[in-house]
């Protein structure tokens, strides 16, 4: 849905064409995470593990910029990284030094 007037939609971006690069990047980047902390929040009271939330997490960021065959294996892949990380954080804390 877009209900802005051509006229605002043009000022908007000649204000923002007026910043730096590394003006918009930061705002970019800034936004990004605002919407990252909106979803954790969202999702925190879930009791999620830290791989089910970052599954969580990036289907409601990228659902709909992959097929599901391929959300289907970024998500396998997501759930393997967190398994690695658990196992070499416990055998840290098992074996230190």
């Amino acid at each position: 849905m877009n209900d802005t007037p051509k006229a605002i939609q043009e000022l908007f971006h000649h204000l923002l064409m007026q910043r730096s690069g590394e003006e918009r990047l930061k705002m970019g980047c800034e936004m990004f995470s605002t919407s990252r902390a909106i979803i954790r929040s969202s999702l925190a009271d879930q009791g999620l593990s830290e791989s089910e939330m970052a599954v969580q997490i990036f289907l409601r960021t990228y659902r709909s910029d992959f097929s599901p065959e391929v959300l289907a294996k970024i998500v396998e892949r997501v759930r393997t990284y967190w398994e690695n990380r658990r196992h070499s954080e416990l055998r840290n804390i098992t074996n230190p030094g």
